[in-house]
């Protein structure tokens, strides 16, 4: 792929699996047909993707819905009372972000 840059909108490309993707790439099979955008370019290794929460699979789905509310848990346990009140209904009901780590060459431009 040629370069890419913060904002753009990529999708990470479908191919056949080795096994250095696992080991040496982090490259998996439910990453595969994901779209997002890119957040942070660090080397043509490590391209941060923010996915689109929208186009997960039943499985990633479920472990981002299940990390969400734990960490709404442990921010709520862990902010005082009084800090809490301050907070509007939105800053407590946050959605985090899913990024995955890609390499440029397992990127496409949308």
């Amino acid at each position: 792929m040629s370069r890419v840059k913060e904002g753009d909108r990529v999708r990470i490309v479908k191919r056949e699996l080795t096994d250095q993707d696992r080991k040496v790439y982090g490259f998996f099979d439910h990453m595969q047909g994901l779209t997002g955008t890119v957040e942070n370019v660090y080397s043509k290794d490590e391209v941060a993707v923010k996915i689109d929460l929208a186009v997960l699979s039943k499985i990633p789905a479920d472990v981002h819905k299940e990390a969400t509310k734990r960490m709404r848990e442990r921010f709520v346990e862990n902010v005082g009372e009084e800090a809490r009140k301050q907070l509007s209904k939105e800053e407590l009901d946050f959605v985090p972000h899913y990024v995955l780590l890609v390499r440029t060459d397992d990127l496409e431009k949308e």
